[in-house]
C-alpha cells in the first residue's frame, strides 16, 4: 500500500536520464522488430500448453525425440515447490496442470521413480488425485483410455443439428468455445483412440481405479442449472445406442464441414492451440492421410507455435503480431508523432491486414454488417476481434494521415454494429451472454462465453471518441453508461483480458480521457485515487492473477512489474495527472528497473486467457508499455 510521502524522498525529473532511458527502450523494440515492419513477441502460457504437444505426439504417433526431449527439460524448470505445476508463476498447485506435465514427462521417459516425479505424484495424490482433474484433462485421458468415457460430459455431434432458437447452440458459444468444440464432438462421438505407440499410462495419479469411480461430477453439483444438465447428460447418455447410424454420420459430416472451411490455413483453426489440436486429430480419426493438404496445414499450424532454443522448447498457445504491433506503434507514435521509418512499416503492416470481405461468424447476429476489423494473429479471417480493431484503428488514428481514414470508417462501422444490448462489447461476439450455457458439464472451466467487458469497451469507446462522428453518438453515449456501471466500489475496473483491475481501469481511463466529458470527471477521479492507494513502497504497481479467485487483491498481491507500473502511470496521466508524487515514483521506478539492454524483465505473468482457468504472459508488455508511459511522461514535462 502507498504509504505517506513524508517517508520517501521523492525522485526528481532528470530531463537527460528519462531521455536516455527511452532511447535504450526505443532501441530494444527497434531489434524486435521484423524486417517487413511488424513486432511478434513470445506469449507464453503455463505448462499445460507444452504438456499437450507431447501428448498430441504420443497420440498421433508422431514423436519428435529432440523436440520432446527439451520440452521436458521446459517442463522440469516450471515444476514449483509445491511439487506440481501452477497456471502462473508464483501460483498454487493446478490439479490439470500438474496431471498432463506428469504424464507428458513420462511419455517423455522420465522413470516414476526420479525424484521430481515422485514430488509431483504425492502433490496430485494429496489435492485428490487426477480423478479430480478438469473436464478437459478428463476428455484427454480418456482419449488415452485412463478413465472411462462416462469421466467426460455427453458432447454427442448431433449438437450440430440443433436450431439457433434451441437452448444449446454452437453459435451461442464465444468463437474460441465453438472452434474447439466441434472437432471435439467428432473426437468424443466416435470414442478416439490415442495410438500412444509406448503404452505410457498413469494410473499411479488416481486415489481410486478409475473403472471403480462412480461419479466424475461430483464437484459440479453447485444449483438447480447445474443439475438439471447432470440429469439431461445421464439421459443423453443412456439414449445414445439408440441414435441411428445415418443420423450420426450426417452429424459427423456436417461438423468436419463446418471446421474444414475454418481451417485458416498453416495459421491454424481460430489460431488457437486447442482448437488446432482438436482439428489435427478429428482430420486424422476421419481417415485424412497424413499426406492430405489439410493434415499438413494442422500439423505446421501446430509447429509454428514452437518456441524453440538450444535447450529447452515449449509450445505458445496462440501467436499475437496483430496485438504486439499495434503497442509498439503506439509507443513509437508518443516519441514522434510524426511516423518515422520504423513507424510507417508497422502501419502498412497493419493496414494490410484488415479483414473487410471474408466470411466471419460475427455475420450469425450481424448478416448484414460489413467486414472492418483486426485479428489477433497474422490471419484469422473468421474472427476478427474488436479489441484489437479498437486498438489498431485507434493507434492509426493518431498518425492522422488522411489517406488511411477509409480504413478507419470500415473499422468504426463495424465496431458500432457489434455494439451488444446492454451498451458494451465483447471480444468477438454480440450479446453472448447465455450464461445458463455456463453451466453444462462440459463448461466446468466457465469460459464458455464471451460477454460484454470494460476493458474491450473501453478500448472501443477510446477510438470512437477519437474519430469523433456525429453518427456514433448514440452508441457513444450507451457505451459510456455502461462503464459507469461497471465501475468497482472502489473506484477500479474489471480487466477480462489482462491482469486484472490495474490493466481494466487503465483501459477505461485511456478511454474517458479521448472522449473529453466532464461528466465522467468524478468517476476518473475516484479511479485515479483508487491507483495511489494501491501503489508499493517502491514507486511502482503489481497485481497478481490471485485477484481473479479474490476481488480482495485488486491492485495489489505480487511485486511491482513493468507492465503494472506503466499502465497505472498512463491511467494517472489520463486522468489528469501531470506531475504528482505517485506519478513521479512510478516513472523513477520504470527508470530504475530497466536493464542494461534497454528491456524491463520479470517473471509475472500479466493476463488472463480465462480467468481463474488459464493465464499467459505477454512479453511485448514488459516493454512497449513501460516505454510509451516514459514518452509520454517526457512530452507532458517539455510541455509544462
Amino acid at each position: 500500500m502507498l504509504m505517506p510521502t513524508a517517508r520517501y524522498a521523492l525522485p526528481t525529473f532528470s530531463r537527460s536520464a528519462l531521455q536516455q532511458s527511452i532511447a535504450a527502450a526505443q532501441q530494444a523494440l527497434r531489434q524486435h522488430q521484423a524486417q517487413d515492419g511488424h513486432w511478434c513477441f513470445e506469449f507464453e502460457a503455463d505448462c499445460t500448453i507444452p504438456a499437450e504437444y507431447i501428448l498430441m505426439m504420443h497420440y498421433m504417433d508422431d514423436r519428435d525425440a529432440d523436440l520432446q526431449a527439451k520440452i521436458a527439460v521446459y517442463l522440469r524448470h516450471h515444476q514449483a515447490d509445491h511439487g506440481g505445476w501452477p497456471l502462473y508463476h508464483g501460483g498454487q498447485f493446478d490439479m490439470s496442470a500438474s496431471v498432463k506435465a506428469y504424464y507428458a514427462l513420462k511419455l517423455a521417459g522420465d522413470a516414476p521413480e526420479a525424484s521430481h516425479m515422485q514430488r509431483a505424484r504425492a502433490a496430485i495424490l494429496a489435492h485428490g488425485g487426477a480423478e479430480r482433474a478438469n473436464v478437459f484433462t478428463r476428455i484427454t485421458l480418456a482419449l488415452f483410455r485412463q478413465v472411462p468415457w462416462r469421466a467426460v460430459p455427453f458432447i454427442p455431434v448431433e449438437i450440430m443439428f440443433l436450431p439457433r432458437w434451441f437452448p444449446m447452440h454452437i453459435d451461442k458459444v464465444a468463437s474460441w468455445s465453438r472452434t474447439v468444440m466441434v472437432p471435439l464432438f467428432i473426437l468424443c462421438s466416435r470414442k478416439a483412440q490415442a495410438k500412444n505407440p509406448t503404452g505410457v499410462g498413469i494410473p499411479e495419479l488416481f486415489r481410486q481405479a478409475p473403472d471403480e469411480i462412480h461419479d466424475y461430477f461430483v464437484c459440479a453439483r453447485k444449483g438447480i442449472v447445474a443439475r438439471t444438465f447432470l440429469a439431461l447428460d445421464r439421459l443423453g447418455r443412456t439414449l445414445e445406442p439408440l441414435i441411428p447410424a445415418w443420423i450420426r454420420n450426417r452429424a459427423i459430416r456436417r461438423a468436419e464441414a463446418w471446421f474444414i472451411a475454418r481451417l485458416n490455413g498453416v495459421h491454424g483453426i481460430n489460431g488457437i492451440f486447442p482448437a488446432m489440436v482438436n482439428a489435427h486429430e478429428a482430420l486424422a480419426l476421419l481417415g485424412y492421410p497424413k499426406e492430405h493438404p489439410y493434415r499438413q496445414q494442422t500439423r505446421q499450424a501446430l509447429q509454428n507455435l514452437l518456441v524453440e532454443r538450444a535447450q529447452e522448447a515449449y509450445c505458445q498457445p496462440c501467436v499475437s503480431p496483430v496485438w504486439d504491433t499495434c503497442w509498439g506503434l503506439r509507443a513509437l507514435l508518443e516519441i514522434a508523432p510524426e511516423p518515422e521509418e520504423d513507424a510507417l512499416a508497422a502501419m502498412h503492416w497493419l493496414l494490410q491486414r484488415q479483414i473487410t470481405d471474408a466470411p466471419g461468424d460475427w455475420q450469425h447476429l450481424r448478416p448484414h454488417l460489413r467486414g472492418g476489423g483486426w485479428a489477433f494473429q497474422y490471419e484469422n479471417s473468421y474472427y476478427p476481434d474488436l479489441d484489437d480493431t479498437a486498438a489498431v484503428a485507434w493507434t492509426l488514428h493518431r498518425a492522422g494521415r488522411p489517406e488511411d481514414r477509409p480504413a478507419l470508417e470500415r473499422a468504426a462501422d463495424w465496431l458500432v454494429g457489434m455494439q451488444s444490448r446492454n451498451g458494451g462489447f465483447g471480444a468477438y461476439d454480440v450479446d453472448n451472454t447465455h450464461y445458463y450455457l455456463n453451466e453444462i458439464p462440459f463448461a466446468d472451466h466457465k469460459a464458455l462465453l464471451d460477454p460484454p467487458t470494460a476493458d474491450v469497451s473501453g478500448r472501443v469507446l477510446t477510438f470512437l471518441a477519437a474519430l469523433n462522428r456525429p453518427q456514433d453518438r448514440p452508441a457513444i453515449d450507451r457505451l459510456v453508461k455502461y462503464l459507469l456501471d461497471q465501475q468497482e466500489s472502489n473506484g477500479s475496473w474489471f480487466g477480462r483480458w489482462g491482469s486484472n483491475y490495474i490493466y481494466g481501469t487503465w483501459s477505461v481511463l485511456i478511454a474517458f480521457a479521448e472522449l473529453g466529458d466532464p461528466t465522467v470527471r468524478p468517476a476518473m477521479e475516484r479511479a485515479a485515487a483508487w491507483l495511489r492507494a494501491v501503489q508499493q513502497e517502491d514507486g511502482g504497481w503489481g497485481e497478481s492473477n490471485d485477484s481473479y479467485l479474490d476481488p480482495g487483491l485488486a491492485g495489489q498481491g505480487q511485486p511491482a512489474t513493468a507492465a503494472h507500473t506503466a499502465w497505472a502511470c498512463l491511467a494517472l496521466m489520463a486522468a489528469g495527472d501531470r506531475d504528482s508524487d505517485a506519478l513521479r515514483r512510478g516513472i523513477a521506478w520504470l527508470q530504475e528497473h530497466q536493464a542494461a539492454d534497454g528491456e524491463w524483465h520479470d517473471p509475472w505473468f500479466n493476463a488472463p486467457g480465462f480467468p481463474r482457468v488459464f493465464y499467459i504472459t505477454y512479453h511485448g508488455y514488459k516493454l512497449y508499455f513501460p516505454l510509451w508511459a516514459l514518452s509520454q511522461y517526457q512530452n507532458l514535462q517539455a510541455r509544462a
